[in-house]
């Protein structure tokens, strides 16, 4: 099976931290047996960029025959419009669908491509986003991208925190997103902080991609404390290196954490958060039994599902 994945979203060396979550998928998809894998990354600027990539793949493509279009985003899913013959599906990553511009857009398109396919199911059942039917040709699908267990595992706490420069015996907890992220809700893990006292606040500002495994590890928990998320991968990278994670209820993490001893999945409270963090920084060491639950989003598996799904929808538009 040849796929063409098309996507906005991709490491660079201008941009390393961009889409990682997507070159984990596309790396796992090319590890599988019976998928050739063609990659066409749309580079960061204006949104007049969605136009260019749209002629880029009409002139690269156009005599080309792919099983599959993969397109990741719902602006990168109306370039992608450009490459005909070939099912197309379309992933939603959560701002595609909640802004109120690029939304619209996005929802429209959902009832264009054979398949739309949110990351998540709380994403799908979005109000207004009009993905499972309501005119689409098929119900989405629900296909993440996993994580990278490989990448995220657990590593001695104070070798990692020798390694950032940070003091083996403080007190820290991690903000896993760039503050400038408004929906992230930077501000909510600094009041948690401040009311903890003597701790101090990691974030991923001004970290480099091979920084952020070492920087998990060297928190005493982290605090994911977004409003909304697609699916969220900060919660699983926790548990996949056994560190303590504290969440909203957004995302994946209402499954992710379910039962998993030492985390907490609650809307933000500060003194409901406060009380499940005491214990984490008393430790000298605070590890939770995660790696197992994150084993079950990994990106190997996720890539299977995706897979299958291409399969599926090749027999059905035969």
């Amino acid at each position: 099976m040849r796929v063409l994945v098309v996507t906005s979203m991709y490491p660079a060396p201008a941009h390393p931290g961009l889409g990682g979550f997507v070159r984990d998928q596309v790396e796992a998809l090319q590890a599988l047996e019976g998928v050739e894998v063609e990659l066409f990354a749309i580079e960061p600027g204006p949104p007049t960029r969605f136009i260019r990539a749209a002629r880029d793949l009409r002139r690269k493509y156009g005599g080309e025959r792919f099983d599959v279009v993969h397109a990741h985003h719902g602006l990168t899913g109306w370039s992608a419009l450009a490459v005909r013959g070939a099912p197309r599906v379309l992933t939603f990553h959560g701002t595609d669908l909640s802004h109120p511009i690029v939304g619209p857009l996005s929802r429209g398109l959902a009832r264009l491509v054979d398949l739309p396919a949110p990351v998540s199911a709380s994403l799908a059942r979005l109000p207004g986003g009009g993905l499972p039917g309501a005119g689409t040709k098929r119900a989405a699908a629900i296909l993440p991208c996993g994580v990278n267990l490989d990448r995220f595992a657990p590593r001695d706490r104070p070798e990692a925190r020798r390694t950032l420069g940070l003091d083996p015996d403080g007190r820290y907890l991690l903000f896993p997103a760039d503050p400038a992220r408004a929906e992230k809700r930077h501000d909510r893990a600094v009041e948690l902080a401040q009311a903890a006292g003597d701790v101090d606040l990691l974030t991923y500002g001004d970290l480099q991609p091979d920084q952020v495994p070492d920087t998990i590890n060297a928190a005493n928990a982290v605090v994911a404390t977004s409003e909304r998320e697609g699916f969220g991968l900060a919660p699983l990278e926790a548990l996949a290196c056994d560190v303590p994670i504290l969440s909203t209820d957004v995302g994946i993490a209402p499954v992710a954490l379910r039962g998993v001893a030492g985390t907490l999945c609650a809307p933000y409270d500060v003194d409901g958060w406060l009380r499940a963090l005491g214990p984490h920084l008393e430790e000298p060491d605070p590890r939770v039994a995660g790696r197992r639950r994150a084993a079950i989003f990994d990106r190997n598996r996720m890539a299977a599902r995706v897979f299958e799904a291409y399969r599926e929808l090749v027999a059905e538009t035969a």
